[in-house]
């Protein structure tokens, strides 16, 4: 699986957990630090969203340094995707997933899932129109006319024509192609731009010797949160504590992540990731990347996993672009962050 994309999935997510992909990390989903004990909050199973790579440094950290045995929790099962990450968590198969704002609102607003938002790692979110510097050179929404740009179907489309609405773009300007997720049409040439990964196909690409053009969709016009936390709203409303335990275990993971890139990486290939033969080199460099998605001045503000009122309202208005109608408190709920930063204030601390 060298190449990838999460796409936002649409239609019917409640009723398919029979249909969720077979992961593709370590057969039982076991962590490589699970205790087999019985905290005083239970056992605790967490859905990633793809698969044990250094996308999820700060769960390694809080695995292995035990922070969340130390939050309370027996054993950790982190179950590699792709999936069905919002029926997982609806129905409880997962206390915890991570997924991205659009994903989670769509099944909300489709299927009335009792699902919402209580921290994000990613503020920015990492999707990209990918270009080579020597071909379509797509660095501006308007650089997008009258080129070919290939585009999964299903969701990806979706954002895609969202990003074309927001810039003021006609779609008749711009010549879409279906493609899979391997970028080798774009290395061929046969097409100009590429619906990518920041974290993953533009490294990829480089790593072949290919100076890259990223037009992400974070800074043109489709900001919104990616890698979130979400539960359901029984446990926000009978297992607070959970909720809390959960998350600062969660902080304290990726403070120690952001702090050591290099052994995050690590982690990844030679522990959680063992068995998916991982580039270190690639890892590294994702480790690097994706801190810039994760640290911008409001977290320096305050504190990881917070989301800004002026961040929810941009992820609105990407919704609304999107086609997708939510009010904001259908989708976010970061009261019980709150509480825990208000009570831990120490936790809203980055590493210098």
């Amino acid at each position: 699986m060298t190449f990838r994309h999460r796409t936002v999935r649409t239609g019917a997510l409640l009723t398919a957990a029979a249909l969720v992909l077979t992961a593709c990390g370590s057969d039982d989903g076991e962590s490589a630090a699970a205790s087999g004990g019985e905290g005083d909050l239970g056992d605790l199973t967490l859905q990633l969203s793809w698969i044990k790579n250094a996308e999820f440094a700060g769960e390694f950290f809080a695995d292995s340094q035990g922070y969340y045995q130390d939050a309370g929790f027996g054993s950790v099962t982190m179950d590699p995707g792709p999936g069905a990450i919002e029926t997982l968590v609806a129905t409880e198969d997962a206390d915890f997933g991570l997924s991205n704002a659009v994903s989670t609102a769509q099944v909300i607003a489709e299927e009335d899932a009792p699902l919402k938002i209580v921290g994000t790692k990613f503020q920015k979110n990492p999707f990209t129109i990918l270009s080579r510097a020597d071909g379509g050179n797509i660095a501006t929404p308007q650089d997008l006319i009258g080129k070919t740009i290939g585009v999964q179907a299903g969701g990806n489309e979706t954002l895609f024509d969202a990003l074309l609405e927001v810039n003021g773009i006609d779609p008749a300007d711009v010549q879409k192609v279906p493609v899979e997720y391997d970028p080798a049409p774009l290395v061929d040439g046969e097409v100009d731009g590429f619906l990518a990964y920041l974290t993953n196909e533009s490294i990829t690409v480089q790593s072949l010797g290919i100076e890259v053009t990223n037009l992400p969709f974070a800074d043109n016009g489709l900001p919104f949160v990616a890698e979130s936390v979400i539960t359901t709203d029984r446990m926000i409303a009978e297992e607070p504590e959970k909720v809390k335990a959960f998350l600062e275990a969660e902080i304290l993971g990726w403070q120690d992540a952001l702090a050591d890139p290099a052994e995050g990486a690590r982690m990844a290939v030679e522990e959680y990731g063992s068995d998916l033969q991982l580039n270190m080199q690639k890892e590294l460099e994702q480790s690097e990347v994706q801190a810039g998605l994760i640290v911008t001045p409001d977290v320096e503000a305050n504190g990881l996993f917070t989301i800004s009122d002026e961040l929810i309202e941009q992820n609105m208005t990407t919704l609304e672009a999107a086609g997708i109608d939510l009010e904001a408190a259908d989708l976010f709920d970061l009261s019980l962050l709150e509480e825990l930063l208000e009570e831990k204030p120490e936790l809203t601390e980055l590493p210098s």
